[in-house]
């Protein structure tokens, strides 16, 4: 089984430094997934409601026999309920289809910022920590402005901000605001789903540097950046190669290297996109 090392998070709760993502599984192929990562080593899942699979994530944890507390599982709050009210209930929803009877990490996956009631939401969020009902509490796509907004009106930071990046899009000047603030950054597509950037020369002449796959060399600049990347696999060899790259070392040339490219978005911006 491979070790992980981890991150400390700003409530003092330990997270390992790469997890396992399950977009877009059904809850079969998420079960499955789950209970062959947990065997390899892992031990952060992530899921969401509009992933619809949380109850075969849970089942996954149920399967896996590894103890709950070592596990750190992730969901997220879905647009249509963003509200105080509407989000208490939504996470009382995903607890159950989870069958948990706390979840490690919840997220209000998208700003919304039309709609407008993603501080009403990080309220009931933070009274799901107060309650003992999560213990640690983050957003995905918010901007530096949108966690400002929160750190504002409510005086408690995220513990996580889980974004899109990847060496399309590095997001320097986000992970700098991170850093200052003392937020995780989760990379979501961190192999840049869609592109071709496993088929990049750069990207493989690393890779064959170091004798790795070039899914690794990128993991890797996850890591050595202090991201922490959610690479999705249900593939029980993928996983453990992605869970591999921790026994080589990137130089600074071979990083920029790497990020030195046009950068785009691949997903949505969230000033505008909506996810409900």
């Amino acid at each position: 089984m491979i070790s992980i090392p981890t991150h400390t998070l700003n409530d003092g709760t330990k997270i390992p430094a790469l997890g396992l993502g399950t977009w877009p599984m059904d809850d079969a192929e998420a079960e499955r997934a789950v209970a062959t990562a947990l065997e390899s080593g892992y031990r952060l899942l992530d899921t969401a409601t509009n992933y619809r699979n949380e109850t075969g994530v849970g089942r996954g944890v149920a399967a896996g026999g590894v103890p709950r507390g070592e596990i750190l599982v992730t969901t997220k709050l879905p647009g249509r309920h963003h509200g105080h009210e509407e989000t208490l209930a939504s996470f009382e929803e995903s607890r159950t289809r989870l069958g948990l009877e706390y979840v490690d990490l919840y997220l209000i996956h998208w700003p919304l910022p039309r709609v407008d009631k993603y501080v009403d939401s990080w309220k009931a969020m933070i009274k799901l920590r107060e309650d003992g009902l999560v213990r640690s509490i983050g957003v995905s796509n918010f901007t530096a402005a949108h966690i400002e907004r929160l750190e504002k009106e409510t005086g408690v930071l995220p513990s996580v901000n889980q974004i899109e990046l990847h060496p399309l899009f590095p997001q320097d000047e986000l992970r700098a605001f991170h850093a200052d603030k003392g937020i995780v950054t989760e990379s979501w597509s961190p192999l840049g789903r869609g592109s071709d950037l496993l088929d990049d020369p750069a990207v493989a002449g690393v890779a064959e540097a170091h004798g790795v796959t070039p899914g690794q060399v990128i993991l890797r600049w996850h890591v050595q950046l202090g991201a922490l990347p959610i690479p999705k696999s249900g593939d029980p060899e993928r996983q453990r190669t992605n869970l591999a790259v921790s026994g080589f070392e990137l130089s600074e040339a071979q990083m920029a290297a790497i990020a030195d490219r046009a950068h785009r978005r691949l997903g949505g911006d969230p000033e505008v996109h909506e996810e409900f």
